[in-house]
């Protein structure tokens, strides 16, 4: 990303996808030592330290073929727009994925997907 188009604070956010959300929810449970934090039938989501795992029921049907990690970022359309202009190809344009919290994906050249996240404000 061009230099002062955006803050990151890192990768926060993995997202699995998964077909079976009911039995990855007992695994990531037993694998995280933790109860979800997020518990719905289109996500369920653990808080780990500062990180945050969610499962994506609907992650095989949008294309994902294996956990994703989100650079939490301050401004995603800018963010975004500067991996556009170094050559990613986009994947997933901002979207609002509840709360104001705002998520996109771009492939880079060698097929790696990479995810930009913008918390809610």
């Amino acid at each position: 990303m061009t230099q002062g188009t955006t803050q990151l604070s890192g990768i926060k956010t993995v997202i699995v996808p998964v077909t079976d959300l009911s039995s990855a929810t007992a695994l990531y449970s037993r694998l995280l030592a933790a109860e979800p934090t997020t518990d719905s039938p289109y996500y369920v989501g653990f808080s780990v330290g500062d990180q945050e795992i969610g499962l994506d029921p609907n992650g095989h049907r949008q294309g994902m073929t294996g956990p994703v990690g989100y650079w939490h970022v301050d401004d995603i359309a800018g963010a975004l727009a500067s991996l556009l202009e170094a050559g990613a190809q986009a994947l997933r344009p901002v979207s609002d994925v509840g709360g104001g919290k705002l998520i996109a994906t771009v492939r880079d050249g060698d097929g790696n997907t990479i995810g930009l996240l913008q918390p809610a404000p």
